[in-house]
């Protein structure tokens, strides 16, 4: 529902990046439908919606308006989103030379200074130095704690567990567990760690 926070969790192959890129448009269901309401702001693969020859400045702005904003809405925004991303030496250099968590550093950047009314973030706090992680942590809990609806998976359950209000435990393609109960995540993670020791 809208304002909700859901944290999606389970092992790697039990469907939960294909549950956000079907969420996102990206794939479509084998079954059933999908319905959003809103803007919609993922972070599914790094560099995704990107051009590798274009640069950081003119990506933000081509990325920004495929996810549905006008260029005066862009051009009010774009000193905050190149502050944030800490880049800013480098938004005129093509895109094809950045790093990964240059990437990400921008591709988060656009999704943490625009507003919109669903988040799909994938494993979005993996790239990055210590630094900008926890600057990114900060800015998805003011995105949590705002009137959006926030989607994120991840590995890492201290995240999902601080991010979120509501889990799903994803597994072969279903949902096998979900509620508001942190006891999913804590039962998953006791779990996992059991099979690690084996």
């Amino acid at each position: 529902n809208k304002g909700e926070s859901v944290g999606i969790i389970g092992p790697n192959g039990s469907g939960k990046s294909t549950l956000l890129k079907v969420l996102a448009g990206i794939t479509k269901p084998t079954e059933g439908e999908v319905e959003i309401y809103g803007r919609v702001a993922s972070i599914l693969d790094i560099g995704a919606g990107f051009h590798p020859e274009l640069t950081g400045r003119e990506n933000v702005f081509l990325n920004a308006q495929l996810l549905g904003f006008t260029k005066k809405e862009i051009e009010e925004k774009f000193y905050a989103i190149l502050e944030f991303s800490g880049i800013s030496k480098f938004i005129d250099e093509p895109v094809k030379t950045y790093s990964n968590g240059m990437y990400l550093r921008l591709a988060f950047s656009i999704i943490a200074k625009l507003k919109f009314d669903v988040y799909l973030l994938d494993e979005v706090l993996s790239v990055g130095d210590v630094e900008f992680t926890e600057k990114c942590k900060y800015a998805l809990m003011d995105i949590v704690n705002s009137d959006a609806t926030v989607l994120v998976v991840s590995h890492a359950m201290g995240a999902v567990s601080e991010m979120s209000r509501f889990y799903v435990q994803m597994n072969a393609g279903k949902v096998a567990y979900s509620g508001k109960d942190k006891e999913i995540i804590t039962g998953y993670a006791k779990k996992s760690l059991k099979e690690f020791e084996k």
